[in-house]
């Protein structure tokens, strides 16, 4: 499974068994309520049997670390704790705008239907762009002090 953690919503994705092919799955809206969202969370790592999480890590265009991929990687971290499994980054850098140019030629959808669905469909370009790059899949606990 896959998340685009965004300021107001979360896309979510998930992949095939045989970890070919990624769908986007759906949207989930920021709230107050963590507890609420945790559960949103667990629930679909249960019912869609999920071992592992991988999650965008919005570095910048110059390839640098600044303070929003810090603010993911510090979420990272309580996920992997409150979900109890293993938590993985991958580069998003401009996966916002490939699932939004994809979804642009569709023509039957206007921007404000694009924007309720344009998170689920970056999650599942970041989870395909990692299940194509197999080498450069990180191990869970190999996040550097730097990156803290």
């Amino acid at each position: 499974m896959a998340l685009d953690l965004g300021a107001r919503r979360i896309g979510v994705a998930v992949s095939d068994s045989d970890e070919t092919v990624a769908t986007p799955l759906t949207v989930l809206e920021r709230h107050s309520d963590r507890p609420r969202l945790l559960r949103q969370l667990r629930e679909l790592v249960r019912e869609w049997e999920i071992e592992q999480l991988v999650v965008g890590l919005p570095i910048d265009l110059a390839g640098e670390v600044g303070p929003a991929a810090r603010a993911v990687l510090d979420e990272c971290d309580r996920l992997a704790e409150e979900l109890a499994i293993p938590v993985v980054t991958h580069d998003e850098r401009m996966t916002t705008r490939i699932a939004d140019r994809a979804l642009a030629t569709r023509g039957d959808m206007d921007g404000r239907d694009r924007r309720k669905v344009v998170d689920m469909v970056a999650a599942s370009v970041i989870l395909q762009d990692w299940l194509d790059r197999p080498h450069d899949r990180v191990e869970p606990s190999t996040r550097s002090e730097e990156q803290r």
